[in-house]
This record gives C-alpha cells, structure tokens and sequence, in this order.
C-alpha cells in the first residue's frame, strides 16, 4: 500500500502542477472591442446533418451578426431529419443565408470536410468563417473574432467555445474530458508559439480562415480523409510556416452544446480521442496510466486505505486528492467552464480513461462510426473512408 499510495500522490501533485501552470499560462481571448472602421467580406460556412435540435438556432445568431458584409451558407449534409425543412423556411425570410444541398459524399473523403469544401467553393469572402451546427453566435462576434485576427495578423484563429451544459451527465463527464485534452495540449502560450510546431490545436466548432491562407495549404481538401480534420488543419499551419495561427477563448461571445447525454459525449469522443496520439504509442501508454492513476486508481485505492483503518495512505491520498480537484476548479473557471466543474473531476478522468481505451481499440480495428456512417480507418493513421 506503501508504494501505491507514494505513486497516487507523486501524480496527483504533477497533475495540479501542469494544471495551474498551463491555466497561468492560457490567457489568449477575443473581446467585443469596438471593430476597425472597415473589415474584410466574411462567408460563414456551416455543416450540418441531422441537426434539427438546433440548426435554426444557430443559424438566425449567425444571420444576427453586426457585421457590415457577410453571408451565411449552410450545406445540409443529406440530412434524413427536418434540418432541410428548417433550413429552407429560415432562408425564405433571409436571403443573406444559402443553403447548399449536399452532394454524395466521394471516396476518400469523411462527411464534414466534404460539406465545408462545398460551402467554400459557392463563398465569395475575403475570410472565411467555419463553425459547426451546435454553436450559438453574439452578434459582436464575427467582427470580434476578423478584428483580432486582423490585430494580431492572423491567417488562422480557432476559439475556444463557451460550453453549454444542462444534464447531469454534461455537468460530471464534459468538462474534466476538456480540461484532459488541454492538459495534453498545454498552455496556449506554446500553442500559439509559431517554433514549437508540435504544438497544435484548433477547435473545430469555429475556425476563421483568410481565404488567400485556406486556399495554400489546400482547404479541407487537405485533410479530406481525416476523422479528426480540425487537427490536422492545425499540424498542417503549422508546420508549413508561412501562416500565424492562434488558439484562443472566445470569451462568452460564441458558446456550444456539444452533446445532450451520456451516449452522445461517448461516441463523439471515441471518434477522435485516439487520433490525438496517433503515431506515438508510448506517450499514449503513458498519458493513458498517468490519467488512469488519477482516476480510478486513486478513489478505490482510498476505498481500500479507509477500509483497513491505514490513517497515513487515507490522508495521503486524500489530501492529493482535494488538492487535484481545487487545482481542477481553479483551471477549468479560467477556461470558463461551470463553476464546481473541478468537483466533478475524478469521475469524468475516470470516464475519459475508458473512452480513450475504446477510442484506441475502435481505431485499431478500423471501425468508427459518426453521424450515421461508419469510417474505416487505416491503423496508425488517421485517413479514413466510408465503409
């Protein structure tokens, strides 16, 4: 018990010192500052299939931007729901919104991708705007997002989406799943550093793109195959050099709800967890035990410490264990999740672990399934093909 209890409090006391050193080191955010005299056109494209929850919500924030010259189009990915009923009664009132149907999705290609490539070749803006079905627009948020890119001579910004959570199983798993990945990624400061190009991330729920940069590194054509095309657009910036790109919070002018139930926060992690450390299979391992250890690992252990009556392994790892979930709140208020998110860290850890360990499984057996396809995947890779 002596040594398990001396690991569980060595990983706890890393975990809330990477924690609070990448939360003092992510200040990166757009504000609603009043915009330059003149900003460049904008085409905001987005995807959709299936998205009768929240299509029309998105769409009339997105129509509702004080933005002097944009457009809105919207590719209904052959949606088999009411998204095409919706989308065609709110562009009937709205002739700034095109809707796009979808053609079939072409080998090679995985669905969102295809959508948005179909958006950008109908768009005709200076900067191009994607961002997905589930997000919800202030109206400064388009001019806030173009003006810091401007400001900062961007050719890339992604924002970091202000989360909407309702159920109990959005409150307890969501946000410590978020927290893992950016402890993953680390601090936007590196991030952001254009010579640590090891260093990316972009958040596909919004990515604004100076057209002249989206059409050199070759759009989502680029990245035509990849389940997770968000990252490799931000490998891809990266490492080719010419482009400034940032990550940054979008600081309550965009938000999301990603998922509405446990089933929904499962499948759409399984999909992509894995293909964050692909190709680095003992940083993998390593992520995976460190995170393991955290939860469950610590939780039963104190289970079994209390059971025995071992007052210094119950302390010890209690005391870690506190001091892990107050460095968790502390980190997931800056990123501007829910408060008392922190508390429900080490069961959301522990959920992670496992959707980790099947996302690693499921891509391993080349078998991913999304929106209603299922992608087979190459292993070792992350280009993938309808099946």
């Amino acid at each position: 018990m002596l040594i398990l209890t001396i690991v569980i409090v060595a990983v706890n006391a890393l975990f809330v010192e990477r924690t609070v050193r990448i939360a003092l080191r992510s200040n990166a955010a757009i504000g609603a500052s009043e915009p330059p005299a003149t900003l460049p056109s904008l085409s905001i494209v987005v995807p959709a299939r299936n998205e009768e929850r929240q299509i029309e919500d998105c769409v009339r924030s997105l129509l509702a931007q004080d933005y002097p010259d944009f457009e809105v189009i919207v590719v209904d990915d052959r949606s088999d729901d009411a998204t095409p009923e919706i989308l065609e009664r709110v562009a009937a009132s709205d002739r700034r919104l095109r809707v796009v149907p979808g053609k079939q999705l072409p080998a090679g290609w995985i669905g969102k991708p295809w959508a948005i490539e179909q958006g950008v070749a109908v768009s005709r803006g200076a900067w191009l705007l994607f961002t997905d079905a589930d997000t919800i627009h202030e109206p400064a948020a388009a001019a806030a997002a173009v003006s810091y890119a401007l400001r900062e001579r961007l050719a890339a910004l992604s924002l970091l989406t202000d989360q909407i959570v309702v159920t109990l199983a959005e409150r307890a798993i969501l946000p410590s799943i978020l927290w893992t990945i950016a402890f993953g990624t680390g601090p936007l400061d590196d991030v952001n550093d254009p010579s640590q190009t090891e260093k990316a991330l972009f958040n596909g729920q919004y990515l604004l793109v100076e057209r002249s940069a989206n059409d050199a590194i070759g759009g989502h054509a680029s990245v035509r195959g990849e389940i997770a095309e968000d990252l490799e657009l931000a490998r891809r910036f990266k490492r080719d050099g010419r482009f400034r790109t940032a990550l940054a919070g979008a600081n309550a002018l965009v938000r999301t709800r990603m998922y509405r139930s446990f089933p929904e926060i499962w499948d759409g992690f399984v999909k992509n967890f894995a293909l964050g450390l692909r190709g680095q299979p003992v940083t993998a391992g390593l992520g995976i035990t460190f995170f393991a250890i955290l939860s469950p690992v610590a939780p039963l252990a104190l289970i079994v410490a209390v059971a025995k009556r071992d007052a210094v392994a119950s302390f010890s790892i209690a005391s870690s264990m506190i001091a892990a979930t107050a460095a968790a709140e502390f980190a997931m208020r800056r990123m501007r999740l829910p408060r008392w998110s922190g508390l429900w860290l080490h069961a959301g850890v522990a959920t992670m672990v496992a959707i980790f360990a099947t996302s690693i499984a499921k891509h391993a057996r080349g078998d991913v399934r999304w929106r209603g396809r299922t992608y087979r995947s190459s292993p070792g890779s992350g280009g993938a093909t309808e099946a």
